[in-house]
């Protein structure tokens, strides 16, 4: 057989190129051209014995990756840090402010609202690369009417940086976001950012963070200097100091420590190596045995207790004065896993929901999450985590949630709202398809197996208001516009009013509703009505109550007849399920291809209470009896029966209504906490906490929502402004008499008009 010389065999014939090894390995065709020493280099058990040798092709490409989020409490300076990281890492070439004088505006802040207001409302997505490491980057609202993008990002993420400000400390939402990464399991890195403002105390935020957010943590850097005599930051672990210069800090010099700040460094080194030897074995035993404890020793210890999420490393530094972001760059590198790090699960449907542990390789079979959509210019762009496998341009996956088998179109990297087009992608990497249709939390594999990522928890929405068109021809984009928002964000809800025939859109709040009555108007240019603002109250029944109803229609031809009887009872507030039905007839009193239609009837007749005509909830129904007519019994004549039934018997079970009640938290000057605390009594607030920081009260209170409209102008009346506050939805629980008695007479009002 004739030998070619190696470079005569064309590229397309080798199958594979290893990173590691930087060549080509031959199919047995090459091997064939090149003749029996290839043949024999590549024979079946010396391949099986490389494979043994090497790691695996993917393994090193996983090490060089991280998939991070950017949260922390409103204006603590994630967008303005995310800004300095594109920077640095050579994805932008200018930096621009979130609130600049030239009027761009941030990169991660693509939506015209977000630069007006100076605030993020959805999550961006980007990646960049830095020191052959390849960061994938979420940045994320910090707003609590926007809590579900933060969800959305931390269930995808592999770690987090969280980001607090020097000088207003651990603040309401910094809580929240600590809260939920914990939900999560996300190992963390905490960035202590403005250190270049008057009054910034780092120290005063760390003790913090360890009392109210209950971190094991320790400083890994110490500022030289503070306010504006912030220099630089020296290194706890490497022992150097670090300057930044140049026009925007893109110049990081290292040096040795200045001789006055010996004593503290010694002191802060020695405080970090105590707290990570508390939760990590190895190094407390070289601590124990006073072993000199080397650098790569203690940075090897931080990376362990940080991925175990047994310890927090606090960076320090200020984003706006381009101080501090490289080494937090390293802190990433160093301490947060990489995608084969951390253990995700995955619900097994075919198993009844088993929990089933992802290794998270290339090598499975492809499984990938849908965590967020956005309607692209180019149709409804999916944000897609890849959990295992690899997925390409042109395969084939299978929606799991509604069993479609849909083919990827087209596969793009994200940056900001810009795409890049990419053939393929592999496992720990996030992406985004075009042209593929499903709801957010969906879950997509190859076809071979039949696995759902765990469901993400939806807060219920608290408030609601009326919106139609001014102009009736605008009512396809408005509904369009509508259906869109509701794909995209699961916490915004349309309905429909039964009696007033309006459009009802509910969410978390007034911010939350308000940004999408302003997206409506600009990106569909449909002007809007918005009627006041509405409580989501709902109604619960307080004992147990028989229903026996006899549904009886006689007219000509075939009439309808049907009997239901049982009870209805109260479930335990809390419980996952809002309406049981439960089916106890014993034998065929009433055909079981009716019982589906009884279980809609009542379900039906629970949306809407008879004291204010609002949802009822927590109610369990039991179905003990019935009767059935041999011709006049249908499906029809059983849903009827059931909500007659259903009304008949709810105000036997003393209904009450419900309201959601706010855990809200003020923080006011001291003189002020009397008027404040007064008129937190007169909207039947209840104090819960009442802390002090510096020359602030922080009072924290349970409040119903219903009495918090207009709520922000009071507090600024009565604080000179100085106030400020937060408010997340804590619970439903039952009003007063009074209240009901008023809220039931305006409802049979507002009927009788």
């Amino acid at each position: 057989m004739a030998r070619f010389p190696r470079s005569a065999v064309p590229r397309l014939l080798y199958t594979f190129f290893s990173s590691k090894t930087r060549r080509f390995y031959p199919s047995p065709t090459a091997a064939l051209l090149l003749g029996n020493f290839e043949v024999r280099q590549f024979s079946a058990g010396n391949v099986a014995r490389a494979k043994d040798a090497k790691e695996p092709w993917w393994k090193e490409s996983m090490e060089r990756l991280r998939n991070i989020g950017i949260s922390a409490h409103i204006d603590s300076g994630k967008t303005t840090l995310t800004e300095r990281i594109l920077y640095y890492t050579g994805r932008i070439h200018e930096i621009h402010e979130v609130r600049g004088k030239d009027g761009v505006g941030a990169k991660m802040d693509s939506m015209d609202l977000e630069r007006e207001k100076g605030i993020t409302i959805q999550s961006a997505a980007t990646y960049c690369t830095w020191k052959d490491y390849q960061i994938n980057i979420i940045d994320t609202p910090g707003h609590v009417d926007f809590t579900i993008e933060v969800e959305r990002a931390l269930r995808v993420l592999d770690g987090a940086i969280l980001v607090l400000c020097s000088v207003g400390g651990v603040q309401s939402q910094s809580i929240t976001v600590d809260r939920q990464m914990r939900r999560y399991e996300v190992p963390r890195l905490a960035f202590i950012n403005k250190l270049d403002r008057m009054g910034a105390d780092p120290w005063k935020v760390l003790n913090q963070a360890r009392s109210k957010l209950r971190h094991h943590s320790a400083a890994v850097q110490v500022p030289i200097g503070l306010e504006e005599n912030f220099q630089g930051l020296i290194d706890l672990v490497q022992l150097k100091a670090y300057y930044f210069h140049g026009s925007s800090g893109e110049k990081v010099v290292a040096e040795e420590i200045p001789a006055d700040m010996d004593a503290i460094v010694a002191e802060e080194r020695r405080e970090l190596i105590e707290m990570v030897s508390e939760v990590d074995d190895k190094l407390a035993e070289a601590f124990l045995n006073d072993e000199p404890i080397s650098s790569v020793d203690l940075e090897e210890a931080v990376r362990r207790a940080t991925i175990a999420r047994k310890f927090v490393p606090v960076f320090m530094g200020s984003a706006f004065k381009n101080k501090g972001v490289q080494p937090l760059l390293d802190g990433v590198l160093s301490y947060l896993p990489c995608p084969i790090e951390v253990s995700n699960y995955a619900l097994d449907q075919t198993k009844n929901e088993v929990k089933v542990m992802l290794p998270g390789t290339p090598d499975g079979p492809l499984v990938a999450l849908a965590f967020k959509l956005e309607e692209g210019r180019f149709g409804q762009l999916t944000y897609l985590r890849v959990y295992e496998g690899v997925i390409r341009k042109g395969d084939f996956i299978v929606n799991i949630n509604t069993g479609k088998k849909i083919k990827v179109p087209r596969l793009v990297r994200m940056h900001s709202d810009e795409m890049e087009d990419i053939q393929e992608a592999h496992a720990g990497q996030i992406v985004a398809v075009f042209g593929v249709d499903c709801a957010s939390g969906d879950t997509f594999t190859n076809g071979s197996v039949k696995y759902t990522m765990t469901s993400m928890s939806v807060p219920e929405p608290v408030m609601s208001l009326a919106v139609q068109p001014v102009s009736k021809d605008s009512g396809g984009q408005f509904s369009k516009a509508l259906n869109r928002f509701q794909r995209e964000d699961p916490t915004f809800h349309v309905g429909l009013d039964a009696e007033s025939g309006q459009t009802i859109i509910s969410g978390m709040g007034e911010l939350h509703l308000d940004i999408y009555v302003e997206r409506i108007r600009r990106e569909y240019k449909v002007d809007a009505t918005v009627g006041k603002p509405r409580v989501n109250f709902r109604e619960t029944i307080t004992q147990r109550a028989e229903f026996d109803y006899l549904h009886k229609k006689q007219s000509g031809g075939q009439g309808q007849y049907g009997r239901v009887c049982g009870y209805v009872e109260p479930i335990p507030p809390g419980s996952p399920i809002k309406i049981e039905f439960e089916n106890m007839i014993v034998g065929q009193a009433v055909p079981s291809n009716f019982i589906p239609a009884i279980e809609k009837g009542f379900k039906e007749a629970a949306n809407s209470g008879s004291l204010i005509g609002h949802p009822v909830e927590n109610i369990r129904i039991v179905l003990t009896d019935g009767a059935s007519h041999a011709v006049d019994s249908s499906e029809l004549a059983f849903k009827l029966a059931a909500i007659y039934a259903f009304r008949q018997c709810y105000s036997a079970a003393r209904p009450v209504i419900l309201e959601p009640i706010m855990l809200v938290e003020l923080k006011v000057p001291t003189e002020f906490q009397g008027t404040v605390a007064g008129d937190i009594n007169k909207r039947k607030g209840v104090i819960v906490g009442n802390d002090q920081d510096g020359d602030d009260s922080i009072i924290t209170v349970n409040v119903p929502l219903n009495n918090m409209f207009g709520y922000s102008t009071m507090l600024r009346s009565m604080t000179q402004g100085k106030g400020e506050f937060t408010m997340e939805y804590k619970e439903h629980s039952p009003v007063s008499q009074d209240v009901q008695m008023q809220l039931v007479s305006t409802h049979k009002a507002d009927k009788a008009e």
